[in-house]
């Protein structure tokens, strides 16, 4: 079968080459001191990540280096699958995604602003609709990323987790919002630059953590932990998420890329 000459993704890559593409990494990396969620007694929580050395050039293996890895599924940048929470107990595990869904056009809403003076902002319905009076409707498969500031402390447990009182102080979204994207708008996730997808009082809302229980409720995903959400256009990026396909997996560490337009001289 011959391919023809001229292809939409043969644009693509000329596009990358020259730069008028560019790939932007929205994944934080992976290690022993990625901050990770909390959970207050008497609930259990995730080991964090770490690796296993198993040979290292030596006689376990002459030639290689080579680890386990141990960690839990929603631990750094990680997508949340719908069968993660309790409204959707019976929904589609990670290898059961379908890969169509995981690649979509990138949205993203700024609130770093309102972040700075209140790390307990909450997303609400107008703010999204305001957004999309300014460049457009969601769009079907899209993904609502929201830049809070928040990747400015990935590095940080302390701050990143940012507990005081008794409570973690992050931001989120509000119920009606989270209902909202889920049962009114076509898009496909939601993602974050924080912990998790609700914000760090998000048990304290009706219903507790509402991201959680209207999104993935309705069959909809979310990915955490993002980086470099400051650096896309409001629209116009393309972003891919790429957990690993765990069978009967709730969620799973991924890598995050977008493709965006790059800087014209």
């Amino acid at each position: 079968m011959s391919i023809p000459a001229d292809t939409g993704v043969d644009q693509l890559l000329a596009q990358l080459a020259d730069g008028r593409l560019q790939v932007v990494d929205l994944t934080n990396k992976l290690s022993a001191a990625t901050p990770t969620l909390r959970l207050p007694e008497p609930f259990a929580n995730l080991i964090d990540f770490s690796l296993e050395p198993v040979s290292e050039f030596d006689d376990s293996g002459p030639l290689w280096r080579h680890h386990n890895i141990h960690t839990g599924e929603h631990i750094g940048t990680h997508l949340d699958a719908p069968r993660h929470w309790i409204s959707n107990r019976d929904g589609a595990d990670v290898s059961e995604l379908p890969v169509g869904r995981l690649i979509g056009p990138a949205h993203v809403l700024d609130i770093s602003a309102r972040v700075a003076d209140n790390p307990d902002f909450l997303l609400e319905i107008e703010d999204i609709q305001t957004w999309e009076a300014e460049h457009g409707p969601l769009r079907p498969g899209g993904w609502l990323l929201v830049h809070s500031g928040w990747d400015q402390y990935a590095q940080d447990r302390d701050a990143f987790l940012n507990f005081s009182d008794g409570t973690s102080h992050t931001p989120g979204i509000s119920a009606a919002a989270a209902k909202w994207l889920a049962e009114e708008t076509p898009i496909a996730g939601y993602g974050v630059e924080t912990v998790g997808i609700d914000s760090g009082n998000g048990f304290a809302l009706d219903p507790p953590m509402p991201a959680h229980h209207h999104l993935l409720g309705a069959d909809k995903y979310g990915i955490t932990s993002l980086q470099n959400l400051g650096s896309l256009p409001p629209a116009g990026a393309l972003v891919v998420v790429c957990p690993l396909p765990i069978v009967g997996g709730t969620g799973s560490p991924a890598r995050v890329l977008a493709v965006t337009p790059g800087v014209q001289s």
